[in-house]
């Protein structure tokens, strides 16, 4: 009779070690297409960038810094490797990109040119998806990394090689502060 239950205590504890190593598998794969998402849409953001530079650049030939600053930036966030590193370097981008587009808004040729709207639009079409792709990542890399930390699955996901994956965080103390909105006539 002990014998018995001993084997069913141990049969219970293997299925349960199985059934979280497979849960654990599974989000971590989660994790990885989310990031993964998350690429696909920077790519389309580093595409349509040069796109944009190319239809400005003729008008906007005083504002070579602005350009140069933002086909930079694209080159550094290229080159990212990461959740952080990205968010980091992304994050300049993004920065850059915003002072290109503030500029290009005191040119009215550009203001009035279709390829130029055309470019912003599909620009903050793109952004908005880049932000519901990292908060999709965000929300499935933390659940794997609670899962992780967990009793009792945390006694052995990190033996069996299970890493808490990287959130996109804010890296640029600037990006937190609130936008100031005046709506007031002059």
């Amino acid at each position: 009779m002990l014998a018995g239950l001993l084997v069913a205590i141990v049969v219970v504890v293997v299925l349960w070690a199985v059934s979280s190593y497979n849960r654990l598998v599974k989000m971590r794969n989660q994790a990885l297409n989310g990031w993964r998402q998350i690429d696909v849409q920077l790519k389309r953001r580093h595409d349509l960038i040069p796109n944009l530079v190319s239809a400005v650049r003729g008008s906007m030939d005083f504002e070579r810094d602005t350009l140069t600053a933002v086909m930079e930036a694209r080159s550094k966030a290229l080159t990212a490797t990461g959740p952080a590193d990205a968010a980091q370097k992304e994050g300049q981008l993004t920065q850059a990109l915003g002072r290109l587009l503030a500029v290009a808004e005191n040119y009215p040729t550009l203001k009035s040119n279709d390829n130029v709207k055309m470019l912003q639009e599909e620009l903050s079409a793109t952004e908005n998806k880049v932000g519901f792709a990292r908060q999709f990542y965000n929300d499935i890399a933390t659940s794997f990394n609670t899962a992780q930390q967990v009793f009792p699955a945390n006694l052995f996901a990190a033996g069996f090689g299970f890493k808490p994956a990287e959130l996109f965080e804010i890296t640029n103390a600037t990006e937190r502060d609130v936008p100031v909105v005046d709506l007031s006539r002059r």
